[in-house]
């Protein structure tokens, strides 16, 4: 499998109301960090991130954390 574009070197961290999400997988989305359909064509596909109450959450942009889509740091270890 091809290593996802970098979209950035910070975590997404915003406030979602409960629902279902689709998180960018693949980095090439102009939407980050949710997918806008860019991953067509190749062997990427978007995470569905359910969440059941208002939250706030740091999303990965780096597409390297191991709690995808969650952000773990993984950034910070970037060349």
């Amino acid at each position: 499998m091809s290593e996802a574009r970098i979209a950035d070197r910070v975590p997404a961290k915003i406030e979602l109301e409960a629902g279902t999400y689709w998180w960018c997988r693949c980095g090439e989305s102009k939407n980050q960090p949710f997918c806008d359909g860019s991953h067509r064509g190749t062997e990427f596909e978007p995470m569905r991130l359910t969440l059941e109450e208002n939250r706030r959450v740091a999303l990965c942009q780096c597409k390297r954390s191991d709690k995808m889509p969650h952000c773990d740091g993984s950034h910070r270890f970037l060349d």
